[in-house]
């Protein structure tokens, strides 16, 4: 009887903290595998751009004219809509 609030607060621990970020860390790895060319995503740095290249683990992002820098594909923490960069 005595290890039962031992038990009920790992339950607890599990519903409020471990099972949300597994949720959010599987939606993260579906977003990083559903990348694409043209894709205008944030990076963890707040970099905007467009995705021109795309390899393993690293991303060519186009942030302007002619400027193109290498990203680590997990670095991506958001893809935008279309047209959202001008």
């Amino acid at each position: 009887m005595s290890i039962l609030p031992l038990v009920l607060m790992f339950v607890v621990l599990y519903f409020v903290m471990i099972r949300p970020q597994m949720k959010k860390q599987k939606d993260h790895r579906s977003m990083v595998d559903a990348l694409a060319k043209g894709d205008e995503v944030v990076t963890a740095g707040g970099l905007l751009g467009k995705i021109s290249k795309l390899g393993e683990s690293n991303l060519g992002v186009e942030i302007a004219n002619g400027v193109e820098v290498q990203v680590q594909r997990s670095a991506v923490v958001q893809v935008l809509p279309k047209g959202s960069i001008k």
